[in-house]
């Protein structure tokens, strides 16, 4: 209990502060970002983009190691599964545009060519007669503890650069997100917002790999948008309360995990994340199950007084 409270506080050193800190800024991006992801229909975009950073940072990894360079290097192996994941896009907008597949099949063969081909290049990474392979685990799953100083800080710069474009250009998004046609005809470059919002859904994808891992960083772009959804109608008021859950979600999974080595930090982060939605769900005023249950029971008491 010690030791979470002290994570929580920011009282468990500087390292620990900033891996806290820099986690908490991923979650406070990907919580806002995450509600254009869901109203325009990519989550499962992000999943695929995702579970395609695997060979690029296997990839990248192999590549360093051969060359002599530094193959734990954090800036590289992001480098390395962004450029993975751009392809994995690319190719499954490809087969959509091209009539072959529909966008769930073509989402589903880059989620399991993409992680297959990350998990061959895994075996070859432990072969490699260099250390730190057992790093790459980290990104499946989340790994905050493993950061240091530089590594949150780079993560952090990133979340909060993404944030920065998401406050630029939340009225062009707000309008392609709630009706495309319109923002059409309104003379909004729609092709390039989509292109824009691909780019920063994956910075954050990206950002949050070695916090949350790549198998549930989508969660927090998803839950957090859909708890704020559950407690709110206005999109102004959605994107910060998304943001603030994402953030909480990220800070306080993260001192879980520090507090219970054995908990993956990914996996504790969007637990706590779960949570949050569960709360929402139960206890929304407009669309919790209890509200409803009471708004029904009230319907009946109203229709039975009229019926005597």
């Amino acid at each position: 209990m010690e030791t979470l409270l002290q994570a929580l506080s920011f009282a468990g050193g500087h390292n620990t502060r900033m891996v806290a800190l820099g986690c908490a800024a991923f979650g406070l991006a990907a919580g806002a970002l995450g509600c254009f992801v869901t109203l325009r229909g990519r989550a499962l975009i992000a999943d695929a983009a995702a579970h395609a950073t695997l060979p690029g940072l296997c990839i990248a990894f192999i590549l360093a190691a051969l060359l002599g360079g530094d193959p734990r290097s954090l800036p590289l192996l992001l480098a390395g599964g962004a450029a993975t994941a751009g392809i994995g896009v690319l190719v499954a907008g490809g087969l959509v545009r091209g009539g072959r597949l529909r966008d769930d099949a073509a989402l589903a063969l880059v989620v399991s060519l993409g992680f297959g081909i990350g998990v061959a290049l895994l075996s070859v990474v432990q072969s490699l007669p260099v250390g730190g392979q057992a790093g790459l685990t980290g990104f499946i799953l989340g790994q905050a503890a493993g950061m240091g100083q530089s590594d949150a800080l780079l993560i952090g710069g990133l979340a909060l650069l993404a944030l920065l474009a998401v406050a630029v250009l939340f009225r062009p998004l707000a309008v392609l997100c709630f009706d495309p046609e319109f923002a059409a005809v309104s003379g909004l470059p729609v092709r390039r917002l989509d292109l824009a919002l691909m780019l920063l859904m994956l910075a954050v994808t990206v950002a949050g790999l070695r916090a949350v891992g790549l198998i549930l960083v989508v969660a927090l772009m998803v839950v957090p948008g859909a708890t704020a959804r559950l407690l709110t109608d206005r999109l102004p008021v959605m994107v910060p309360l998304a943001a603030g859950l994402g953030a909480f979600a990220a800070w306080f999974g993260t001192g879980l995990s520090a507090a219970l080595p054995a908990l993956p930090t990914g996996a504790t982060i969007a637990l706590v994340a779960c949570a949050l939605f569960m709360l929402a769900l139960l206890f929304a005023p407009g669309r919790g199950v209890i509200a409803f249950a009471l708004r029904q029971r009230r319907l009946r008491r109203d229709l039975l007084a009229e019926l005597r």
